[in-house]
């Protein structure tokens, strides 16, 4: 189970991811952004951070980055690959994912924790968890604002896509409860086929009771029993 965590120049959410993949059980590996080969990885994560610095816009610069292509090619072929935070935006820039993360609605840098509904169980990265089930976890972004055109919202609600909401402590998707303005609350969607997730919330800083939360933890479970299963098959 070798889980390939992508590592920019600015990435600074690697070795959370790390710890993370270990405590699930999985055996994580660090990729440099300049490496062309996964190396046979079961599945990817790319971390949160600032690649690139954010230079032009979050994840711009990074989706041109050599591994990249492997990445894109992975998870065409239906491989897992699950983005977080900057991740996330490393991925809708290279198209592996609809939509974008503009600036946050407050115009201002949002660092605290939120909570988020987890909207379907039974995927590769939700199998852990109970049907609108409220997580709490940190997040920390500048532009998470989920933005995407009506057609594509549409299809993401009809197709069941968006796999967490920010949502309050009794579960309601309100808007007192949206960090950055993003759609319909929107915090993590998935592909069309399914296998590549990003959100913006960091599960990966929410796998310790000593960070607060534990919440994040089946996420990486989810994962990583995911792999084995599809191992043994």
């Amino acid at each position: 189970m070798k889980i390939a965590i992508i590592t920019f120049p600015g990435s600074n959410c690697d070795q959370d991811c790390h710890r993370s993949v270990e405590l699930a059980g999985g055996s994580p590996r660090y990729v440099w952004h300049r490496e062309t080969s996964l190396g046979g990885a079961d599945a990817v994560i790319v971390p949160g951070g600032f690649a690139h610095g954010d230079y032009l816009r979050p994840g711009a610069i990074a989706r041109f980055s050599p591994i990249m292509d492997a990445v894109t090619a992975f998870g065409e072929e239906g491989g897992l690959v699950v983005g977080i935070c900057n991740g996330f935006q490393v991925l809708c820039e290279a198209g592996m994912l609809p939509g974008a993360l503009l600036r946050n609605e407050s115009l201002s840098f949002q660092s605290h924790h939120c909570r988020l509904r987890v909207e379907r169980t039974g995927t590769a990265f939700t199998s852990g968890y109970r049907e609108r089930q409220v997580l709490g976890m940190p997040l920390s972004h500048a532009d998470g604002n989920y933005y995407a055109d009506a057609g594509t919202l549409a299809v993401l609600e009809d197709e069941h896509r968006v796999l967490f909401r920010y949502c309050d402590v009794q579960g309601n998707a309100s808007a007192d409860a949206n960090p950055n303005g993003s759609l319909n609350n929107i915090a993590g969607i998935v592909n069309a086929r399914g296998n590549v997730l990003g959100m913006m919330p960091h599960p990966d800083r929410a796998i310790e009771a000593v960070l607060g939360s534990v919440d994040g933890l089946p996420l990486f479970e989810s994962l990583v029993g995911t792999v084995a299963r599809e191992e043994v098959a």
